[in-house]
């Protein structure tokens, strides 16, 4: 427990405990976890994923669920400053395409073809956290989505969003990405 407790991870999954502790089974892990929720020194956020206590990063959490992830999309956008639109939700780039609510905070997982998910261009890790760039996130909605509007484009650093448009290898993309570099020069 007291390895836990000195970690800067607020979130665990059964293998990171066992990894921690040294138990060779998940089984002998869950067992001593589920003691420690029930003398509630340890809180039990989703199966298999574990939490120090109630404040806990939902960030955190969002990446722990499915992973390989990284926080994107519109999470990053807002928080960037592209979009205006406030979302409650954390959107997660993923191998699935998923709604999960967890203690009352949604989460989408958006599925994302592995070659793109595995390439870290433009994924920043801090604090047991992946995340986006708002040039990664800006292309990962591109990505996603034929037509889609943004309202601000001139916080993007263009070199950094031309930089890593290859790792998508997608034809339609590029012609976008194009469209709204255009678009954001003619108003500038």
């Amino acid at each position: 427990m007291e390895a836990l407790l000195r970690s800067p991870k607020t979130v665990f999954t059964t293998k990171d405990i066992a990894l921690l502790w040294g138990e060779a089974s998940k089984n002998a892990a869950s067992v001593r976890l589920n003691n420690y929720v029930k003398a509630g020194k340890l809180t039990r956020v989703h199966r298999g994923i574990y939490a120090k206590d109630k404040n806990y990063n939902r960030f955190e959490l969002a990446t722990r669920i499915y992973t390989p992830s990284y926080i994107s999309f519109e999470t990053v956008l807002t928080r960037s400053g592209i979009n205006f639109q406030y979302y409650g939700n954390i959107f997660v780039a993923s191998y699935v395409t998923r709604d999960i609510v967890i203690d009352g905070q949604n989460i989408s997982f958006i599925r994302m073809k592995d070659y793109v998910l595995a390439n870290a261009t433009g994924v920043l890790h801090s604090d047991g956290i992946a995340m986006a760039t708002k040039e990664r996130a800006f292309l990962d909605r591109i990505y996603i989505s034929k037509d889609y509007h943004f309202d601000v484009l001139d916080t993007l650093d263009w070199d950094k969003v031309f930089e890593i448009l290859p790792i998508y290898s997608n034809k339609r993309m590029a012609k976008k990405t194009k469209e709204y570099f255009e678009y954001y020069k003619s108003n500038k």
